[in-house]
């Protein structure tokens, strides 16, 4: 039986990964600052007898010590904690420097004074930038992210690494897609479900539709970051995501139109990008962990299909 610890633990991923483990009989210690996540996500888990939860921020390395002295044998660490609300970190850098890149700086301290071995960490395609077209590898480059949550994501890379080579055993970094289904917290599915709850006539959508995507749904990521995990080496890293190109921000708004307000008129921007820092399209290839042996179990339009029946229900009740 392995200990793991889950930073951003009562977030939406965190959740799913800790019922995850659970399942397999490992331990798990939850650990969330709770300025994003929710005590609710993890309720259900509260019952299980190898479940913890602490309320701490991750990015303070006393606090984040004094949770850990609290629990002997932790194996591994599997830090979800960061901002996600990348406009809020367009309008203040200072949210992803704080919850997005010194969670991980002090994650990474506290590992080699405990000599914790193994870090599995949520990056984001984020860290690419806006690559139009072309086809995103995990090779590619110049990596010239466009949002101040793509740069922390990517100095947090450059610290891992670093830390690899310096003292860790393993790292693994898992680079992200859209990734959707419940318990949600934000997104752009319960953005809408959210705006067609308070005005059923008519959604409101940023940008033009036009924007283009890939997404994941969270059963089939917790799946491929469990996968790489158990794949031999001192350094992974790997694009997770669906084999197709994605869907456009039209087809996921008529989506939730359909199952939350069908009556509801559905009014788009004029602007390609929905906000700041926004990567309207980008084509993600996953050719690298297919080669490994995982593949996704749903595509980007059976993903937010299920997503949306999912969110519809967590939100309405129906």
């Amino acid at each position: 039986m392995k200990h793991h610890v889950i930073t951003g633990g009562a977030g939406f991923i965190g959740a799913n990964l800790a019922a995850s483990l659970l399942g397999d009989g490992h331990r798990v210690l939850a650990v969330d600052d709770l300025s994003r996540g929710r005590i609710e996500t993890i309720m259900h888990l509260t019952d299980n007898p190898n479940f913890d939860f602490r309320q701490a921020d991750c990015a303070d390395r006393l606090a984040f010590d004094a949770v850990l002295d609290q629990v002997e044998g932790i194996t591994d660490v599997w830090h979800m904690a960061a901002n996600s609300d990348i406009p809020a970190g367009i309008a203040d850098p200072r949210i992803d420097l704080h919850q997005t890149f010194l969670t991980t700086f002090t994650i990474l301290e506290v590992m080699k004074a405990r000599s914790i071995p193994n870090l599995h960490f949520a990056s984001s395609s984020a860290i690419y930038g806006d690559f139009g077209e072309t086809i995103i590898h995990e090779d590619i480059g110049p990596l010239l992210p466009i949002s101040n949550y793509g740069a922390m994501k990517l100095a947090s890379e450059a610290q891992i690494r670093a830390a690899v080579e310096a003292f860790l055993p393993r790292a693994d970094v898992f680079r992200f897609p859209n990734v959707i289904g419940v318990p949600a917290t934000h997104g752009v599915i319960l953005d809408f479900v959210h705006k067609l709850r308070n005005t059923p006539k008519e959604l409101q959508v940023l940008g033009n539709g036009t924007q283009q995507k890939a997404y994941l749904h969270v059963d089939d990521l917790v799946r491929a970051m469990r996968h790489i995990a158990r794949i031999p080496g001192r350094y992974q890293l790997f694009n997770i995501g669906p084999t197709d190109d994605g869907v456009t921000v039209r087809s996921i708004a008529e989506t939730v139109r359909d199952a939350a307000s069908p009556s509801a008129s559905i009014v788009f921007g004029e602007d390609a990008r929905g906000w700041v820092g926004d990567v309207p399209r980008f084509r993600y290839s996953v050719d690298r962990l297919i080669g490994t042996g995982w593949k996704p179990t749903l595509s980007s339009q059976e993903a937010v299909q299920r997503a949306v029946a999912e969110i519809v229900w967590q939100e309405m009740g129906r």
